[in-house]
């Protein structure tokens, strides 16, 4: 028995040596190491290392409901289009940076994104359709009465000093910091495409050199007829040196050279100040020559030369912590010669047409072409904008703050622009062909009181006030009431009301003013109340 008890025990022990040789011959699997997300505290609070990289990013963005009513002055039938309306907005952003050898390298993206329904006709004629951004509703509740928008708002790369990409203007300096409607006259691009470089001095001061799309700073060449494309007419016959007969230019600008933009900040524990200057060109299309040879008395008609448009704007920020903490006043000036969306006097209602509507049911229009063609020469010649922006931002309490906000603005066409339209105005309309039309953009024939009332390129002003109360109960959100008064009108003269008189530019309308047997209703300004609710949460 102890002979098999050994001979058991030996055999057991010989099986497990050669189970334990054979099991160290095999690998061994191991658990994963786990990469916890870090913390970065390099580029201030929310930023976080991205697993398995050197790259910091912080994830933000900003969910709203805004709400708000906008009167109505017109009479006409259909128009004037909602008085209230409401939207729902979202907004995410993502900035990813990266130490290197050269500074900071950094990646920012935004997306907006919202649906919005009422105000104006949104529908119809809504800036945010015009230029892409927007969708309107198809369904049969809603056609023509919603927009669902998505905006790629940023988009950049700065690194070593530079910026590419989609970016705010490096033109603009106020930009309705404090407004929620950003009502005032002021030029305010927040999302354009550009290239540039900036370089740093010390002690706050910079200076940047930036090469922007000119496609978000365009304005419409004022064209007299409502055909598309939009065409203005030249004279190209005389007749014993008195012009008889006329073709048309085609007044859609082109896309050339980009705008040129400097800046010059500084900012320092007392605020921050800056001078911009930009340049624009305006590019139309040739003479739609239509006979070949030209008739007898044919005047050859060169080119119309491009003309570059230019601004300039300064600007101060002032900080007020002696008022209370977080106060600051704003004082911005801009003037533009042809580049009349750099001193911002359409940033309400932008620069979709050559005579957007400044408020609901407006009883005249104004113009904001950036120039006209003179028909007598072929050639552009600009028009002249300036405004001033005044804003000031105080805190009641750290839960309570208000912003009190002002601008004044105005825009004049070259001297004898309008009377040189009106000159071919005469010869063009009892023979442009039907499908021309020219509706409420008609100048009328110098010397009849058609003339002396019509709306087109007249001289305007435009005045703006108002003021916000913000309750920020928490951190990051705000609950806020804005209410603003709007003012436009004629620098001299009067025009026709179009809310009281909706057929005066028919041709039936322009003869009985002419005749004396249609006496319009006129006006000198309109005038308008707007007030705008909104929640808003940001994290």
């Amino acid at each position: 028995m102890k002979l098999l008890k050994s001979s058991l025990l030996g055999s057991a022990a010989a099986f497990a040596a050669v189970g334990a040789a054979h099991a160290a011959d095999l690998p061994v699997k191991k658990a994963a190491p786990i990469e916890y997300v870090r913390v970065c505290s390099a580029y201030g609070a929310g930023f976080f290392y991205i697993p398995g990289t050197d790259t910091c990013l912080r994830v933000s963005g900003r969910a709203r409901f805004e709400g708000g009513y906008m009167a109505s002055n017109s009479r006409q039938a259909g128009g004037g289009g909602d008085t209230s309306g409401y939207q729902g907005r979202m907004r995410i952003n993502l900035d990813a940076r990266t130490q290197t050898a050269y500074g900071t390298l950094r990646a920012f993206v935004r997306l907006d994104a919202g649906s919005r329904t009422g105000y104006s006709g949104i529908g119809f004629s809504g800036t945010q359709a015009r230029i892409g951004q927007a969708y309107n509703g198809t369904g049969v509740d809603e056609v023509n009465r919603a927009q669902q928008f998505v905006n790629v708002d940023k988009a950049f790369i700065q690194f070593a000093g530079l910026t590419a990409g989609r970016a705010s203007s490096f033109f603009d300096f106020y930009a309705h910091d404090f407004e929620i409607t950003a009502s005032t006259a002021g030029s305010d691009n927040a999302s354009t495409n550009l290239f540039a470089y900036t370089a740093t001095f010390g002690n706050g001061l910079s200076a940047t050199l930036s090469v922007e799309d000119p496609v978000f700073r365009r304005t419409p060449i004022f064209a007299p007829f409502t055909s598309t494309p939009a065409v203005s007419p030249v004279f190209t016959v005389y007749t014993k040196g008195a012009p008889s007969n006329y073709n048309t230019v085609d007044a859609v600008q082109r896309e050339r050279l980009p705008d040129f933009v400097g800046a010059l900040r500084v900012d320092q524990a007392w605020g921050s100040a800056q001078l911009s200057a930009a340049t624009h060109e305006l590019n139309v299309g040739n003479i739609a020559v239509t006979s070949s040879p030209l008739p007898q008395g044919a005047v050859p008609f060169a080119h119309t030369k491009n003309v570059q448009g230019w601004a300039v704007q300064g600007g101060l920020k002032v900080n007020a912590p002696f008022v209370a903490p977080g106060d600051a006043l704003y004082l911005q000036g801009a003037y533009g010669d042809g580049a009349q969306l750099y001193t911002g006097y359409s940033a309400f209602s932008g620069s979709y047409s050559q005579s957007a509507a400044t408020i609901q049911g407006q009883k005249f229009s104004q113009y904001f072409s950036d120039a006209t063609i003179n028909p007598f020469t072929g050639q552009l010649q600009t028009s002249q904008s300036f405004t001033a922006v005044a804003s000031y931002l105080h805190y009641w309490s750290p839960e309570w703050r208000s912003a009190f906000f002002g601008s004044y603005g105005e825009q004049s066409f070259s001297q004898g622009a309008r009377l040189a339209q009106g000159a071919i105005y005469g010869l063009v309309s009892p023979n442009a062909p039907a499908a021309y039309g020219f509706g409420t953009n008609a100048v009328g024939v110098p010397g009849t009181r058609f003339y002396q009332l019509s709306q087109a390129l007249r001289d305007t002003y435009q005045f703006v006030a108002g003021a916000s109360l913000i309750w920020s109960p928490v951190k990051d959100l705000d609950i806020g009431l804005e209410g603003y008064y709007t003012q436009i009108g004629l620098k001299s003269g009067r025009a026709i009301d179009l809310d009281k008189n909706p057929g005066a530019y028919s041709a039936a309308g322009i003869a009985g003013i002419n005749a004396g047997t249609f006496v319009p209703r006129t006006a000198t300004q309109d005038s308008i109340s707007q007030i705008r609710f909104r929640v808003q949460r940001d994290f």
